[in-house]
């Protein structure tokens, strides 16, 4: 019995790492969503003072304001670069993640699967050896009986 024990142990630590896996890949998604948000709001904000900026084009502007609103939305541009550099890194990350979970959780039902061939095979072996008992008692009975005692 200590083969299925061993099993059983194994089983349990598969089931641990399954879990841990699943939590790696939750807190991923949450910073990958996290990440996309940010990059949304940068991408909003170019838009919107675009648009604002589109409005007042018609109006005559000195040139230091065209060369700073010039600057700061190239500044923003590279700012939403930046965060979309990181929103492909988050879905690395989360790729990884599910693969490993993927992984995890083929291990685990691979344990399973054997804790419960081992089990069925233990049962059967048992049930050999209480048949061989009774098959050995019916015998021993009939002896007895055949011999008249």
């Amino acid at each position: 019995m200590t083969k299925p024990n061993a099993l059983s142990v194994a089983v349990e630590m598969a089931t641990r790492q399954r879990d841990e896996a699943r939590r790696v890949l939750q807190h991923a998604q949450g910073a990958q969503r996290a990440a996309q948000d940010q990059l949304q709001v940068l991408q909003g904000y170019a838009q919107e003072t675009e648009s604002r900026w589109g409005m007042r084009a018609q109006a005559t502007v000195a040139p230091e304001v065209m060369f700073h609103h010039y600057h700061f939305m190239g500044r923003l541009d590279h700012a939403a670069g930046l965060q979309s550099g990181v929103v492909d890194d988050h879905a690395q990350r989360v790729a990884l993640a599910q693969q490993q979970l993927r992984d995890a959780e083929v291990r685990l039902a691979s344990l399973r699967k054997l804790l419960e061939k081992r089990q069925m095979e233990a049962l059967q072996a048992q049930a050999r050896r209480d048949q061989k008992m009774t098959d050995e008692r019916a015998a021993l009975r009939h002896l007895s009986s055949a011999h008249g005692h």
